[in-house]
């Protein structure tokens, strides 16, 4: 199908909806599973035929993602009914996860063909120019350069391809020497490109241009031996990018014109023009053997230990026996109450929850039985369960969150998290928490009535947070939790009306973990200005849903994390945390949480 091009011969991008007609993994590729072949055909009009180095932005239907993914492309070819381009995918992170488990006749959107295009080898004009071209690949980055040898003639080009371990995307070539290297050996030479290419094998190779794509130090090799040698090099780059079209400016690289969009200006670069910086190094401790590891999970608030981070979120757990029945509540590090007031509370009228497309909003309104409830009733079965055990007390004024601790002094539960943070109560709860003066007057109230560990939970919406958090700790605190709901509001579009009695409701989820995260960066910061004994542990809420997250929020400062709006989405949620930050602490060779935690800063 001959595609519609403008006036430099590039096809114009479409939007339109390809169907699969293969999603398979790779022989060849180590591990196996590691890299997907998958195959997306266009019909008709809004078929195009993408030219060598060009690239789409693929997104399934059914995908959970809010962005494509740009893939280069491996082979295309015209059907009886539009174009076939097949695609090489590395399995990476959840976009390359979702295309990897495509089936047959799935629907995918596609966006392309995208970007420029390798220039076309010089033709010989006398009998001493160079006839050949040496063409090197790493890594996935085989696939656009054997898409690109695949159009030349064969014999035409030499062809170099590094890998870690095992080899795949070579089929389609038809090189005059084919050199295959693998870190391990398990294929052609072992090692790295080195051993099959340098300066002097270059010089002497006879070649008029190199064309590369892979990894960031082997393009950067690539490009000083070129260079050295004086021969033309066109190197394909690749960045995250969000639109694929050149809008954005989110995948700019820099070089000697300046910024330029990997996109629109590239992917395909003169080598001549590109830098490439030397890369930071990583701040997490060297693995020094691969003896087993035996990670210490737990964490310490004041005088109590729990045997890992993960902790259910007070209002998303209940009292820790209503999951009981569908995981082993018993593997969690703590369960934080239903939000308790000394006396029983109905909660809010009219809609309570309503989910947004990245998260929920509530309006709840702290219905619980009331603290002498709890105590005789609930805290009881708490107890039975190897969770520390964490009573989330709240109030209406003063004189019930004093009452309310009184009660809660009297009893074995091991913590008392002190919300002064919830938005959805007309009296006391988030209140308390928006200046230095009352939450310093609440915190110090309850203090002096307990002698059990105190955490206080804080609310985003504070003008002066980090301010209020240091004022309470220096009125008692021994842990800060941070951060309850935001505000939001909702309204109906059919009646003009908002959603929620209350018009303002608390609003978390995964929406909102970015926010999250800073928010406990900077907490982190402010808390480690105090003396080292005044210095109290964080425990971070806000938006995970997975144990990557846990990671990210300990290495902002956070001691622990609970878990809240996405045990409604997946229920196993804490314990998949769990099993996921044990298996990396594991891999990097971590023995305790501490060696990670405030490591971003």
């Amino acid at each position: 199908m001959t595609p519609i091009t403008d006036c430099n011969g590039i096809p114009y991008p479409v939007f339109t909806t390809g169907t699969v007609t293969l999603c398979a993994s790779v022989d060849g590729a180590r591990p196996q599973g590691s890299v997907y072949k998958l195959k997306i055909e266009t019909v008709a009009e809004n078929a195009r035929m993408p030219l060598p180095g060009q690239f789409f932005m693929l997104r399934s239907v059914k995908s959970q993602q809010l962005l494509a993914r740009p893939i280069s492309v491996y082979h295309a070819e015209e059907t009886p009914h539009g174009v076939e381009v097949t695609f090489l995918i590395l399995l990476k992170g959840k976009g390359t996860k979702e295309l990897c488990n495509l089936e047959a006749d799935d629907k995918v959107q596609i966006l392309g063909p995208l970007g420029n295009v390798f220039p076309a080898p010089a033709v010989p004009q006398k009998e001493s120019d160079p006839k050949k071209v040496l063409i090197v690949g790493g890594g996935i980055g085989v696939a656009p350069v054997a898409g690109f040898a695949e159009t030349l003639p064969p014999k035409s080009y030499d062809f170099i391809a590094s890998f870690k371990s095992g080899s795949y995307g070579l089929e389609n070539i038809q090189p005059d020497i084919l050199s295959v290297t693998t870190d391990d050996g398990s294929v052609g030479f072992k090692g790295m490109l080195p051993v099959a290419i340098d300066t002097y094998k270059l010089k002497i190779g006879g070649y008029s241009a190199v064309y590369a794509c892979g990894p960031a130090p082997m393009l950067n090799y690539i490009k000083t031996i070129s260079e050295e040698a004086g021969i033309q090099c066109w190197i394909s780059m690749e960045s995250r990018m969000a639109c694929g079209v050149g809008v954005c400016l989110g995948c700019t690289i820099a070089t000697t014109k300046g910024n330029l969009r990997c996109c629109k200006d590239g992917p395909v670069f003169d080598s001549k023009i590109l830098s490439f910086p030397k890369p930071e190094p990583s701040r997490l401790p060297k693995k020094t053997d691969d003896a087993p590891i035996h990670p210490d999970m737990s964490v310490k608030i004041k005088d109590v230990t729990l045997q890992n981070p993960l902790i259910g979120s007070s209002g998303t757990f209940g009292f820790g026996t209503e999951y009981a029945s569908v995981f082993d509540v018993n593997r969690l590090g703590g369960i934080s109450s239903k939000g308790l007031t000394l006396e029983p509370k109905q909660g809010n009228s009219g809609v309570r929850v309503w989910e947004t497309p990245s998260g929920l909003m509530n309006s709840i309104g702290l219905q619980n039985p009331g603290i002498p409830h709890f105590i005789e009733h609930e805290l009881p079965e708490m107890l039975k369960l190897k969770p520390v055990a964490i009573a989330n007390l709240s109030g209406s004024s003063l004189d019930t969150y004093v009452e309310g601790a009184k009660l809660l002094d009297k009893t074995d539960v091991q913590i008392i998290e002190l919300n002064i943070s919830c938005p959805n109560v007309s009296a006391g709860g988030a209140a308390f928490g928006m200046t230095c003066s009352s939450a310093s007057t609440v915190v110090s109230a309850v203090r002096s009535v307990t002698s059990k560990p105190l955490i206080v939970k804080l609310t985003p919406q504070s003008p002066e947070l980090n301010a209020v958090a240091l004022s309470c700790i220096e009125a008692g605190a021994d842990g800060i939790s941070l951060c309850n709901s935001f505000q939001g509001v909702a309204i109906d579009i059919e009646t003009g009306r908002p959603i929620f009695d209350k018009i303002k409701a608390g609003f978390g989820g995964p929406a909102v973990r970015p926010i999250a995260v800073r928010l406990i960066y900077e907490l982190y910061e402010s808390i480690h200005t105090l003396p080292l004994n005044k210095q109290v542990p964080i425990i971070a809420i806000g938006g995970i849903s997975c144990w990557q997250d846990v990671v990210e929020f300990i290495m902002a400062g956070a001691d622990a994390v609970q878990v809240g709006t996405n045990t409604f989405a997946n229920p196993l949620t804490m314990i998949e945390c769990i099993d996921g930050l044990e298996e990396y602490m594991k891999r990097k060779g971590l023995k305790s949480l501490s060696q990670i935690r405030g490591i971003a800063h």
